[in-house]
């Protein structure tokens, strides 16, 4: 054993809590106890953070620190520069601006939707260093590990003058983004729309938090999963009657998320009216982890939904979701309690079933929204779209996947990836190769951005009919199956009408026919609600939707 030195000087274990109450010090004559005066947020920013600091911000795709976000592209470049920005969803202009001021050098991040076309040009010409694109859940597990942040800047609804937060509706990913920094000694700071004497619950303790600032305009929220019905095509009324009746009839599907997308609003307006023909209520589709879709409201109006958990709020279902506390997860003040770390983990271990569209798929299956000259990202579908091999718990439809009488053969998860065989512009969806191999040298990553692997999918669902993939047996009955659904796409024009009457006639794939669906019966007549209108009328007058929905 090594003794150390009698005069060996001791090392000091508490040199993060010392920085941190150096940064509080620097600040003490801006501040009002935990309050930033709203006018003075730019320079408490400038002595908070510290150049290279990790600084997460919050800005998923939906609720927006946009105060925060806005005064951050304001600090000096001089004073603050090379930060290592986290962020769960680049949605804003300033997300982006703080790397072209010189304030920010490295960003990692899930998802970039409106802003894939700027950030994959930035990347190209050096303007950002990009660490990785990750999955929500990824990302969040990151925070704790090896990137855990120096400063968190997120947002809540409402505050009290001790600094306790009211988050809503939305409270999304702001727990775990506070918890990371707060137990770590980094700082945190919460933008609010208000400070009131008295909070309607307190979502998140004031001791998890530094300071608050009230903003000068509410955080931005955007109504990302809000589907006009008249949008619906006759094609997606027939790819979700074939869903219902090929995939979640067969299956005995009850648990499951859907991903955006008017196929999957088609879906959720069918079941009162085409499911119920099928005396489908109550076999299928009961409990759901999705956020509050206004296109779910005829089917829990009708009985069909025994309960919704949310990644995060959906403006305008706020009053909806009061009066329905029977199916959502509410607090003692009847708002809607969402988490999105949690609804990611139910989504990935708890549901049966996860659907969603894609891009582009390539000859088994693999698939990508990352395309050439756009950097999109992930969001959550990888996590939620992948077979999770630590699930133990069995369920009728998880368990309908086994393929063998192996005495340790298990269930599978259902994968399900739908889309129309060519987009707009008449580009196909079915590829020879993904945009995503190109991308990954473009944007120097490890690992092509890959959204769902093929060896997860377990349906394809295209205008043309479904492809059982959990049951092909090899690499080249894969590729046959799915070319029988690929129409005239490239990989389409591989199938042999011999090899496709003999896959339907094993079962491997479907066409409507044999699932006993008329192409001709599928109209919007059989929509449950054919306009945002209809949707409130159902609602009995609690959902008000945003007001670029409204056409009264």
């Amino acid at each position: 054993m090594v003794l150390k030195d009698v005069g060996e000087t001791a090392k000091s274990w508490t040199t993060r809590v010392e920085a941190k109450k150096k940064r509080l010090e620097s600040v003490k004559g801006l501040v009002d106890g935990v309050i930033i005066p709203t006018d003075r947020i730019v320079e408490v920013l400038e002595r908070l953070i510290k150049t290279g600091d990790r600084v997460v911000l919050e800005g998923n795709n939906q609720k927006q620190a946009s105060f925060l976000s806005q005064s951050l592209v304001q600090v000096d470049p001089q004073k603050v520069h090379d930060l290592h920005m986290i962020m769960s969803s680049i949605s804003r202009p300033e997300h982006l601006d703080v790397f072209e001021y010189g304030i920010a050098k490295k960003v990692d991040f899930s998802y970039a939707g409106p802003q894939s076309l700027r950030i994959s040009h930035m990347i190209e010409d050096g303007k950002i260093e990009l660490g990785d694109l990750h999955t929500y859940i990824e990302l969040y597990g990151r925070l704790f590990v090896d990137l855990i942040p120096n400063v968190a800047l997120v947002a809540a609804d409402k505050a009290d003058s001790n600094g306790n937060l009211y988050t809503g509706p939305n409270t999304e990913e702001t727990p775990t983004i506070v918890e990371a920094a707060a137990f770590r000694d980094g700082i945190v700071i919460a933008q609010v729309n208000e400070i009131v004497d008295e909070l309607p619950r307190v979502d998140i303790p004031s001791s998890w938090i530094d300071f608050i600032v009230v903003a000068d305009q509410p955080y931005e929220l955007e109504p990302l999963f809000t589907r006009d019905p008249r949008h619906i095509t006759d094609i997606q009324i027939l790819q979700a009657m074939m869903i219902i009746r090929g995939i979640y009839e067969k299956h005995g599907v009850k648990s499951l998320n859907h991903g955006i997308g008017f196929n999957t609003a088609a879906v959720e307006l069918l079941l009162p009216t085409y499911g119920e023909s099928l005396g489908l209520k109550g076999k299928i589709c009961t409990n759901w982890v999705l956020n509050p879709h206004p296109t779910l409201i005829p089917a829990i109006e009708s009985g069909w939904v025994e309960s919704v958990y949310a990644f995060g709020g959906e403006l305008g279902m706020e009053k909806y979701v009061e009066a329905r506390r029977d199916i959502f997860f509410t607090g003692k003040d009847g708002s809607l309690r969402s988490n999105r770390t949690l609804a990611q983990l139910a989504g990935q271990y708890a549901v049966d079933l996860f659907i969603g569209s894609t891009l582009q798929m390539d000859g088994l299956g693999n698939s990508s929204t990352v395309t050439k000259g756009r950097v999109a990202g992930y969001g959550g579908a990888p996590n939620m779209g992948h077979n999770p091999g630590g699930r133990r718990h069995s369920t009728d439809a998880w368990f309908d996947l086994k393929t063998s009488d192996d005495p340790l053969a298990r269930g599978k998860k259902l994968v399900v990836q739908v889309a129309e065989t060519f987009q707009e512009a008449n580009k196909p969806v079915f590829v020879e190769s993904l945009d995503a191999i190109s991308v990954k040298d473009q944007a120097k990553l490890a690992v092509a951005p890959v959204m769902i692997y093929g060896e997860d999918v377990t349906h394809i669902v295209t205008e043309e009919g479904i492809a059982y993939l959990y049951k092909s047996d090899s690499i080249a009955q894969r590729r046959e199956m799915i070319a029988s659904i690929a129409g005239i796409t490239p990989i389409g024009m591989e199938h042999n009408p011999k090899t496709t009457e003999r896959l339907r006639e094993q079962g491997m794939i479907a066409l409507p026919e044999d699932l006993g669906i008329r192409r001709s019966e599928a109209k919007r007549s059989l929509l449950a609600a054919k306009n945002i209108d209809e949707l409130v009328q159902w609602s009995g007058g609690l959902y008000s939707p945003p007001a670029k929905f409204r056409s009264w």
